[in-house]
């Protein structure tokens, strides 16, 4: 009888510590849902608000313009080829984790396939806009054409709020077109540069992703970590 009591008693008290862990688990991970900026070294995907699709790229090259990896939007939320990591201009620095301030120019890095968002004077298959592509060595190295400003409002690059990507090199800015490619990447949708930011098809949020949050918090903020 004794053993059991014993037994009970202990059984108890490791599930109240497993209870405690789990709790305290899960409320860092909703700590961490409210972290509010996009940092430098964050990995994300970007979606387009109206067209409700997400920035995309592949090892798939263009066969007209430029002839380089091609940038495309997929409605897939699990698309690994969706990633892609936010990081200082060529010869810049940038502290990781620090929250990017809005009009810092940046560039974006896809993950598989290690180039970066790029574009440049060519017109695009479909819309005949500006081509958007991926350029870059294996190291992600490429040239200015890879450059992008972060255009908002606010004092940084809020996660819940959208931003326009404006490219340094020709002043266009990121958008979709609206049209969708035939094979060999069916349904994919044309990503472009247009003139005006008050074009449609112009807004992107930050979603899902590797979010490295500051270790000097800003003003108000509470202390988080990471997120997946």
């Amino acid at each position: 009888m004794e053993f059991y009591k014993t037994f009970n008693i202990i059984f108890k008290s490791k599930m109240q510590l497993i209870f405690l862990l789990v709790s305290v688990y899960l409320m860092q991970i909703s700590s961490a849902s409210k972290a509010e900026f996009v940092t430098c070294g964050t990995i994300l995907k970007l979606v387009n608000t109206d067209l409700k699709v997400r920035l995309h790229s592949h090892d798939v090259k263009y066969g007209s313009g430029s002839g380089q990896q091609s940038v495309t939007a997929v409605d897939v939320s699990d698309d690994n080829n969706s990633h892609w990591l936010v990081k200082p201009t060529m010869g810049e620095t940038c502290k990781r984790g620090a929250p990017i301030k809005c009009n810092t120019n940046i560039r974006l890095q896809h993950i598989s396939t290690k180039k970066n968002l790029h574009s440049h004077y060519f017109s695009s298959p479909l819309s005949g806009n500006q081509e958007v592509s991926c350029y870059g060595d294996d190291d992600g190295e490429g040239d200015s054409g890879d450059n992008w400003t972060v255009v908002c409002n606010n004092d940084y690059w809020r996660r819940d709020t959208p931003v326009k990507l404006k490219h340094v090199d020709t002043a266009a800015y990121l958008a979709g077109s609206g049209r969708t490619f035939g094979r060999p990447i069916s349904g994919q949708g044309e990503i472009v540069g247009v003139s005006s930011q008050y074009g449609t098809y112009t807004d992107w949020q930050a979603k899902e992703g590797l979010f490295i949050h500051p270790g000097d918090l800003l003003p108000h903020q509470n202390a988080v970590h990471t997120e997946l």
